[in-house]
């Protein structure tokens, strides 16, 4: 088929078998479109030098083409206050926004402010992602109020029933099971976990659940003094992890909630003469990359931050489309390192 002039998605259609609005589904990376039409029409798209026009789309579409990230404050020790787990979801994110024509506008905003408002009212963006909440009992009306206002969002969290709006979030049940079993498998049986179990920070009760359901299962019991809340600090951990020491708590492994709790909680044991991993095992969750350089090096559960940028900014777009969007759970794998090897004498 020969082209006279420039290409339109109309053009595309007819030699791709397919609908116009199909093609425009697979330019901005719809999810509703299967992965081979897709590949299809992006190469008959580079072969006829197709460009989406973005001014006149946006036009049409009354949107503007570009999506919104807001950061939450974190307290942080070099005040950034951007907890380092979301820095690699960043990137990914950057890159997915890209891949499917759209700009990228990042906002750092604090807990206390109207971060509901209008960023999609005031044509700032078409939608926006979420990363971190704080006290999610806290949240949950400016989410609600989110919906009830017809805002598209995605949120970084837990995927759990009757949560406003959509989720992206990790298998945490699944990672706080496992990561207690490798501890289990290692001869640990007093097991301290150091975080929040309550629905306030929904990740940590998930991976405090799938926590006991492995004690359970290896028929091991649960010491409900062994648990201490944190929040995802250093600070938190260290003095988590003390307070257990100092009520003259006997354990033989720490299961902390993230890895900034572990890491926090490895400074406390060595301030009490405690060797890691001679004397007590230490796990953490997330596999920051600070993870694999403190000492010893930190076993984790890894959570997919490339696979999860993508399937927020591609949730996100489906949303703007109308089109019918569930939230998700992505798989955890184990990253076994020295903090919880036992030295062989």
């Amino acid at each position: 088929m020969s082209i006279k002039g420039k290409a339109t998605s109309l053009d595309i259609a007819h030699m791709a078998g397919v609908s116009q609005p199909t093609v425009s589904r697979a330019l901005r990376g719809s999810p509703m479109v299967n992965a081979e039409t897709r590949q299809r029409i992006l190469e008959i798209a580079r072969q006829l030098n197709y460009k989406v026009d973005k001014n006149a789309s946006s036009l049409r579409c009354q949107q503007s083409g570009t999506l919104a990230l807001l950061f939450f404050e974190d307290p942080t020790p070099d005040d950034s206050l951007i907890n380092p787990f979301f820095h690699s979801m960043l990137g990914s994110i950057t890159r997915a926004c890209a891949l499917h024509g759209h700009d990228l506008l990042v906002s750092f905003q604090q807990l206390s402010s109207d971060w509901h408002a209008d960023f999609e009212d005031s044509n700032k963006a078409d939608g926006i992602i979420l990363l971190g909440y704080g006290d999610y009992h806290e949240s949950v009306e400016r989410l609600q109020r989110l919906v009830e206002q017809g805002t598209h969002f995605v949120r970084w969290g837990a995927a759990l029933p009757g949560q406003p709006g959509v989720s992206v979030g990790s298998d945490n049940f699944q990672g706080g099971f496992d990561i207690t079993a490798h501890l289990l498998d290692q001869g640990c049986r007093r097991i301290a976990f150091l975080g929040h179990a309550s629905s306030h920070y929904p990740e940590f009760e998930e991976r405090y659940r799938g926590h006991a359901e492995a004690l359970r299962a290896r028929g091991v019991e649960a010491h409900a003094t062994l648990q201490q809340d944190a929040i995802t600090t250093e600070e938190s951990g260290h003095a988590a992890c003390l307070a257990l020491l100092d009520r003259g708590e006997r354990f033989d492994a720490v299961c902390a909630a993230s890895d900034l709790i572990a890491i926090g909680a490895l400074r406390a044991l060595r301030e009490r003469g405690l060797r890691v991993p001679d004397d007590v095992l230490v796990t953490g969750f997330d596999d920051i990359p600070l993870a694999a350089s403190v000492s010893p090096a930190l076993t984790t559960v890894q959570q997919d931050t490339k696979q999860a940028g993508q399937l927020l900014v591609e949730k996100l777009l489906a949303l703007i489309a109308r089109e019918p969007v569930e939230g998700i759970n992505i798989p955890v794998k184990l990253v076994m390192r020295e903090s919880s090897r036992r030295r062989v004498p």
